[in-house]
């Protein structure tokens, strides 16, 4: 899931008993050779959004651990 150049990477593993899941957070950025990177630090004035993010990541995250509780 993204918010402008950032993004949050929810990534799936399993244990013996059951799966569970953890998020990544990058930010996009342009090089000056013009070739993408991501940067896992973030400014002041990315911190609401990433937040916001991490808020949505964390609906996503508990949302797939039901759903795999069921299965």
């Amino acid at each position: 899931m993204t918010d402008g150049a950032l993004k949050a990477a929810i990534w799936r593993n399993s244990s013996e008993n059951s799966a569970f899941y953890s998020v990544t957070f990058s930010r996009s950025y342009r090089k000056s050779e013009g070739q993408y990177g991501d940067a896992h630090s973030f400014s002041g004035s990315e911190l609401l959004r990433l937040a916001k993010l991490a808020d949505r990541a964390y609906a996503e995250s508990h949302a797939l651990r039901a759903q795999a509780a069921a299965q």
